[in-house]
């Protein structure tokens, strides 16, 4: 009876989801939902938050009752981040951005504020991103490692088994570098992976899913990030598992 509930669930949300022109997020919702659930996260960590359309996201679609910690540099939008975090008690925002380093950097601000980052638009870019692509003025911005961050976190939210989600615009291998042995405590990690990177030194696909299984993590789902990127692949996303959960429930 649960499995025909279960799936009667499903084909509603991909319903809802397809009226609301989101059915190409429905892989990602389904993917986090189990993740989330089959390995008890509690909190998760919105790394590149942007107006907090992916804590939304996970309130909404996912299910995710957890703490969010929601990191968002661009201070043109982070009023917004305030408003929607605002009445939810569990989620939780921070104007700093996450890299490889503490201290402060030029935090580039993007024509289309989704594309904001660290790192530079590179040269040569689809017509479809290169007017959206481009700095219109940068700003400092206080950088953090998660590292060194986390201790206070955990102090202040109690949380025990996080998960690390990603969309910096080309700076999620630094944010990963930057955890350092943070990144051993997390369930997972969830990154955008770059096909035809569109940043100045941005890591390729293949250089990410290397260095993740360097590091223990190995893929759990892969789905496209949103429904362009036609006739050629630019990007997509994928969620990692920690491969040490894997161990320890043999």
């Amino acid at each position: 009876m649960n499995r025909y509930v279960r799936e009667l669930s499903d084909r509603w949300r991909a319903m809802r989801l397809a009226l609301s022109g989101r059915v190409h997020q429905y892989p990602e919702i389904q993917a986090l939902r189990r993740f989330l659930g089959a390995f008890k996260v509690d909190c998760v960590f919105d790394v590149g938050a942007n107006r907090g359309q992916y804590a939304t996201m996970l309130r909404k679609d996912a299910g995710f009752t957890g703490t969010i910690l929601s990191f968002e540099p661009n201070p043109d939008i982070f009023s917004a981040l305030s408003r929607h975090a605002g009445s939810d008690k569990r989620w939780h925002i921070f104007n700093m951005a996450l890299s490889d380093f503490d201290g402060t950097a030029r935090f580039n601000i993007m024509a289309a504020d989704q594309f904001s980052s660290l790192e530079k638009p590179a040269a040569g870019q689809d017509a479809v991103f290169a007017g959206r692509n481009k700095v219109t003025r940068t700003v400092e911005m206080p950088c953090r490692r998660l590292e060194s961050l986390m201790p206070e976190l955990q102090a202040a939210h109690g949380f025990t088994l996080p998960f690390l989600k990603m969309d910096t615009q080309g700076h999620d291998l630094s944010v990963c570098e930057g955890a350092g042995s943070a990144l051993d405590v997390m369930a997972g990690v969830q990154t955008e992976l770059g096909v035809r990177p569109i940043y100045e030194g941005g890591a390729g696909y293949r250089a990410m899913i290397d260095w993740l299984a360097e590091h223990g993590f190995a893929p759990s789902a892969f789905f496209a990030n949103n429904k362009g990127h036609f006739p050629l692949l630019v990007e997509m996303d994928g969620i990692f598992v920690n491969q040490a959960l894997l161990a320890a429930a043999d």
